[in-house]
């Protein structure tokens, strides 16, 4: 079976596939949800790097097993001063902010935006989209435990940081 690294083109988690590309002349090749739940997670963010095991098939290339997924580098900074404008320092915001324990309360792809909540607080965190993939998130499924820093933004509580709850301890 041959071995391919390449990038993830998309993944769409409701669909349940996506597509990896190895190079430009490269036909796309199929990456199937339940090949992702065999390694251990659910959905990945367009632009992490793979390398996985393909076969070929009468339906086309298709991934058959993941050895390593690693997610796009981001700058979270400069996300956050988008988000943030009035902010002049987002790496002393991100220092002096507690990891939080919280659970998705919804996340909306498509509308690039959901909310978490902190346990034992009832004000809801916006949380949005960028932040999400900056932190490595690919999606963020409602009841989902995770780990939030946030701060008071112009219209309430925003997140800054996300953390996978595992990764927390």
């Amino acid at each position: 079976m041959p071995r391919l690294n390449g990038t993830v083109k998309w993944f769409d988690a409701t669909k349940g596939f996506g597509f990896v590309v190895s190079c430009d002349e490269c036909p796309d090749v199929l990456l199937h949800a339940n090949v992702l739940y065999d390694f251990g997670v659910s959905s990945v963010l367009e632009g992490s790097r793979i390398t996985c095991e393909v076969v070929h098939t009468e339906r086309g290339v298709q991934v058959s097993e993941i050895f390593s997924l690693e997610p796009p580098v981001s700058d979270p900074v400069s996300v956050l001063a988008q988000i943030l404008p009035g902010v002049t320092d987002v790496t002393a915001l991100l220092d002096a902010a507690d990891l939080m324990p919280a659970r998705v309360k919804w996340f909306d792809r498509g509308k690039g935006f959901g909310f978490v909540n902190v346990f034992g607080r009832k004000e809801d965190i916006f949380v949005h989209v960028e932040v999400m993939r900056a932190f490595g998130f690919a999606e963020l499924e409602r009841g989902s435990a995770i780990c939030v820093k946030f701060t008071e933004g112009p219209r309430g509580l925003v997140a800054i940081a996300l953390q996978h709850w595992d990764d927390a301890a």
